[in-house]
């Protein structure tokens, strides 16, 4: 019999502001590797993100293939970022990726918002270099993550209302999407508050449950340096519904996800995943009824888009067959005839008896 790997990467996934930099931050102070080099830290998380260049700039590349935004509001979007992370040689170059990695460290940490969109990417990529994978959901109020994406990377569309329901939207689509992908999987649920309450409880349970070695045999000095990287004022946006406007059916979807995986975080059960489903189910529907609504709004959007198009090329509006036919060729034909040919093109409509 061969000797189980050693070998353990975990992906810290989740929504982008719910604290899934504060915990990469910790397990790699724990030991734990991530790849380098990393973002470079700014005004918006002067700690540092915890994200791998390469891994940042890979999902980039996938979600531009895609056509996919990091925060997408559509149930659709999974398929299509499904089907391009399941092209072979793809597969092929992040495992190469990742056994690089693992030439330096057994035990890797990575983390960034879009990897949601890529876990059976990242799985499979696993796999192959005989790596066991493990997930860590950030759980994190939807008015909080919200609010903070709102204060720090600024407000969308024509009113702040617009992009406070895109974004509400969005965080329903991706964490009720990354509980069903990493379902059976090794995971955990960890609450952003419990983090900067007292993070040794959550985080020393992640090292028993996933059987990391850099968080079970940390050093005092190690722990003492991720309490001075922990700092409860990190929580620095704490915006309810009153300060978000969303409509009335969003908020309710939104509230009761925060509940269901609320509710996982402390009891991963079958029940609870069962809540889930149903509302991966409910927002499917709310959303398809969004676009049903908008529907008028997408298609003016888009022959202003191709007439803007034309302008920019310099070119005149398409013409119809019947338009290209000189003047002198089209008044040959009878009156009658040239009715009839108007009606079946579409260009006039029968008249009927009054």
């Amino acid at each position: 019999m061969t000797e189980p790997s050693s070998r353990r990467v975990v992906f810290v996934v989740g929504s982008g502001r719910s604290g899934t930099s504060t915990m990469a931050g910790t397990l790699r102070t724990l030991g734990l590797h991530v790849p380098q080099p990393e973002v470079v830290a700014d005004a918006t998380n002067p700690k540092g993100f915890g994200e791998p260049r390469w891994v940042v700039d890979l999902h980039t590349e996938l979600l531009r293939v895609s056509n996919v935004q990091v925060s997408d509001a559509r149930p659709r979007a999974w398929l299509d970022t499904g089907t391009t992370s399941g092209d072979h040689a793809t597969r092929a170059r992040v495992a190469a990726c990742l056994e690089e990695q693992f030439s330096l460290a057994d035990e890797l940490v990575i983390k960034d918002p879009r990897a949601s969109w890529f876990l059976g990417l990242w799985r499979a990529a696993a796999d192959r270099c005989d790596a066991t994978s493990s997930y860590v959901t950030m759980l994190r109020p939807v008015t909080e993550v919200v609010g903070s994406k709102q204060t720090y990377y600024g407000r969308m569309g024509a009113g702040s209302d617009q992009g406070a329901v895109t974004r509400t939207a969005a965080w329903i689509n991706m964490m009720l999407h990354t509980e069903r992908a990493t379902r059976g999987q090794q995971r955990a649920f960890v609450r952003y508050g419990d983090l900067l309450d007292d993070w040794t409880q959550p985080v020393f349970a992640l090292g028993e449950a996933f059987d990391l070695a850099g968080v079970k045999t940390a050093m005092a000095v190690d722990i003492a340096e991720v309490h001075r990287f922990i700092d409860p004022s990190l929580r620095r946006v704490t915006m309810t519904w009153d300060d978000i406007g969303v409509p009335d059916r969003l908020r309710e979807l939104a509230d009761e996800t925060w509940q269901a995986l609320d509710a996982i975080a402390s009891d991963d059960s079958a029940k609870n995943q069962e809540w889930c489903d149903q509302l991966r189910t409910a927002y499917a529907g709310q959303y398809a009824e969004a676009e049903a609504f908008a529907h008028s709004t997408v298609v003016a959007q888009r022959r202003t888009a191709a007439a803007e198009a034309r302008r920019e090329a310099g070119q005149q509006a398409p013409r119809s067959a019947a338009d290209r036919v000189p003047h002198a060729v089209r008044a040959m034909v009878p009156p009658a005839a040239r009715q009839k040919l108007r009606r079946a093109m579409g260009r006039e409509r029968p008249q009927g008896p009054a």
